[in-house]
């Protein structure tokens, strides 16, 4: 399955995609689509919307993955940040992908191990998780750390799946 990893941002959204088979994981492509900040909002968000396009259009996943959006001291910067990550659910929802969305917490926990990590100990996993990755940036390091995390999930339901099955007989 190909998994596209999106990590929302106005000024700068990661996005990685992974092929998962089984529990091999296999880097495909990563990137960071950055808009200019002295455009409107409307328009910053319109180009944010065409690239991601672009992407899914170019890659062709199959299901995506984004980050939640933690809050911070800033109401404008959250704002934002939430505006940006409706265009990435957007633009995900669109493409007919199912998606999987997660906690950053949650996120850290399965690639490094700890739910406090820190985005050099992320981009450090990258190489070790998809070894020969070229890392557009930290957010784009963050998007495939996205993307592991939902074949993750999705593997760990798939099983699931089965031992249901052989339970009930089926």
């Amino acid at each position: 399955m190909i998994l596209l990893g999106l990590d929302p941002g106005l000024g700068t959204t990661g996005w990685g995609v992974i092929r998962a088979e089984g529990n091999r994981l296999t880097h495909i492509a990563n990137g960071q689509i950055k808009t200019d900040p002295s455009m409107p909002l409307p328009r910053r968000l319109s180009n944010l919307h065409a690239a991601l396009i672009d992407v899914i259009r170019a890659e062709r996943p199959e299901s995506a993955a984004v980050e939640e959006v933690l809050g911070n001291t800033n109401a404008q910067s959250t704002l934002k940040l939430g505006q940006a990550r409706g265009i990435v659910l957007l633009a995900a929802a669109q493409a007919g992908l199912m998606i999987g969305e997660y906690h950053p917490s949650t996120v850290k926990k399965a690639v490094v191990g700890t739910g406090g990590a820190e985005k050099r100990q992320i981009q450090a996993m990258m190489a070790v998780l998809l070894p020969g990755a070229k890392l557009a940036g930290p957010d784009a390091a963050d998007a495939l750390a996205v993307a592991i995390t939902h074949a993750h999930h999705l593997a760990s339901a798939a099983g699931l799946a089965r031992r249901a099955r052989v339970t009930a007989g089926g």
